[in-house]
């Protein structure tokens, strides 16, 4: 089971995200993305850090997800991957588009047809207004693009808003 959960920030989309991992019954591997440059992120980590209970699995990875979850994913499972749009901005930041094209294409190959539960957190950017920068309208594009094809791949789709889910797409 895939699911895509998306929100705004501070939507409850990682809140939700951790519930539904430990209501899993399965082992627990939390799939960080963030690089955290600054106290701001630093403080941010540490919340998410502190929310997590201890015998969950953390494996840091800002470039390569795909292989991660090829790695780590089993029957026994519960993947929780946070966040996508971190991990998007670390492959735009490196500033190579076909590396950016080939981790996103790897992750699209693989999503299908990993075992076990997949949990992928992620920002929905596309709900406000045009961004005036180039690279920022490349990121809304980016993202909205990934969470599109993700979509299609999930059984399961959320959108979180002031910590109360709306399903998309599957079931209950």
């Amino acid at each position: 089971m895939r699911e895509l959960i998306l929100g705004g920030a501070r939507s409850g989309k990682s809140r939700l995200a951790e519930k539904l991992a430990a209501e899993s019954g399965l082992k627990v591997i939390y799939i960080a993305t963030s690089q955290p440059l600054d106290a701001e992120m630093n403080a941010r980590v540490a919340h998410h850090r502190a929310r997590r209970p201890d015998h969950w699995g953390l494996v840091e990875e800002p470039v390569e997800l795909a292989r991660v979850l090829r790695d780590y994913a089993a029957p026994d499972t519960c993947l929780l991957v946070d966040c996508l749009t971190l991990w998007l901005t670390n492959l735009l930041m490196l500033d190579d588009l076909a590396r950016l094209d080939a981790e996103r294409e790897a992750l699209l190959g693989c999503i299908g047809e990993l075992p076990g539960r997949v949990l992928l957190v992620s920002n929905e950017t596309g709900l406000g207004v045009v961004p005036l920068g180039e690279l920022t309208r490349r990121y809304v594009d980016q993202a909205g693009w990934l969470h599109q094809s993700l979509a299609e791949r999930c059984e399961r789709v959320t959108f979180t808003v002031a910590g109360l889910p709306m399903l998309l797409k599957g079931a209950n």
